[in-house]
């Protein structure tokens, strides 16, 4: 598996690595990238045979909240099937595992993961890289983690595990400190075994009636962007850092056969800050979020529609110039020094974290030449 494959002619300074679950984590948590959320009640077989899904490189089916409670035997049972027949296809050389996105299984609650669980014998858990925990907190984290590490002892398997922050106590600012403070104290022995921590921005606003409209960013909620805020500086901080996925974006509108202005600024950035129309207004304020979440911190994101996978994924490459820097900071063993362009000043121990963080996620999603090539990456086969 590899980023940017729907673009093969694309050409990197530095191009991104192939990687599986048995990556090093260290590498592996930055390269979910986009991670598309699918209804475990449907049928995506075909579609991952037929590789339709150019540039998917993670995918979550969901028990949880795309599935109505009614349908979740359906759904299990879909699962299932999926799991047993790629499985099956790989053993009988008829599809690469190399093909085979990350994925993971969204569990509706601590006792349906027990017993689904269960259903899955080695040849499922081969295949999987491992399991995503809705409205993750200090009463349920553990039964939820202990059991994770069950079943990767029992199984000789690795198979991680994702929490979703998004609970009350979480979004509640009278509960939050201490129940960050908690997760965190939770999650520091299964520290291995988790590859992302994800945050649940829709269940954080529904506590406050409130919906992002198509027009502004979810850090335009005042609510949701304290704890997103307070989320990141439990959770990032220097030595306790976890990689975070950035939450989702409600809005999509097909750009299958658009055409994009000509007339597009060479910097992504001041484009979209402009409001220079690129692709449609729910693709353009998808490109905005992601730009302020790479801002704060966020590496990928959680998708619901295929049409955004180039994006956020190109996004997360790394441009030449920050590439450089980061190489000289790593290098260099104190001081200041002038940036390679001659155009900053790296100040070397506050921006070591910061250059550390930007090389991992140069091998997992490339180094492009400088910001026009993102047009170039993700445009290319609208155009």
């Amino acid at each position: 598996m590899k980023h940017h494959q729907y673009n093969t002619g694309f050409k990197f300074v530095h191009n991104p690595i192939d990687f599986n679950k048995y990556t090093d984590r260290e590498v592996l948590q930055y390269c979910l990238g986009a991670t598309l959320y699918m209804p475990g009640k449907k049928d995506i077989l075909p579609a991952i045979f037929n590789k339709k899904l150019l540039g998917l490189t993670s995918m979550v089916l969901d028990f949880e909240d795309a599935i109505a409670k009614e349908d979740l035997s359906l759904a299990e049972e879909n699962v299932y099937n999926f799991l047993e027949s790629i499985a099956n296809a790989i053993s009988k050389g008829r599809f690469s595992d190399d093909d085979l996105p990350l994925l993971f299984l969204r569990v509706r609650n601590v006792n349906q993961f027990v017993s689904f669980s269960k259903k899955l014998s080695l040849k499922h858990v081969q295949v999987l890289a491992g399991f995503v925990f809705p409205k993750f907190s200090t009463r349920n984290g553990d039964l939820f983690l202990s059991h994770l590490k069950y079943l990767n002892e029992y199984f000789s398997e690795i198979l991680y595990g994702m929490p979703i922050l998004e609970s009350s106590e979480i979004a509640y600012k009278e509960s939050r400190a201490a129940e960050l403070e908690g997760v965190m104290k939770l999650m520091k022995p299964y520290r291995a075994l988790i590859v992302n921590v994800r945050v649940g921005a829709t269940d954080i606003s529904s506590k406050f009636a409130v919906r992002r409209g198509i027009d502004y960013s979810i850090y335009d909620i005042l609510m949701v962007r304290d704890c997103l805020a307070d989320i990141l500086n439990y959770l990032s901080r220097e030595g306790e850092e976890y990689v975070l996925s950035a939450p989702v974006w409600e809005y999509f509108l097909a750009d299958k056969g658009m055409k994009f202005q000509d007339n597009i600024d060479t910097n992504i950035h001041t484009s979209l800050l402009r409001r220079n129309l690129i692709v449609d207004e729910a693709i353009d304020g998808l490109l905005r979020e992601v730009i302020i979440d790479k801002a704060n911190g966020f590496v990928g994101k959680t998708i619901i529609h295929p049409s955004h996978l180039k994006y956020v994924n190109a996004i997360q490459c790394v441009t030449e110039e920050e590439y450089e820097d980061a190489l000289q900071i790593v290098s260099t063993s104190g001081g200041v020094i002038k940036s390679s362009k001659s155009n900053k000043m790296n100040e070397i121990n506050p921006h070591k974290n910061w250059a550390k963080k930007i090389l991992l996620r140069a091998k997992a999603y490339g180094v492009i030449e400088n910001e026009a090539s993102y047009f170039k990456l993700f445009l290319k086969q609208a155009d």
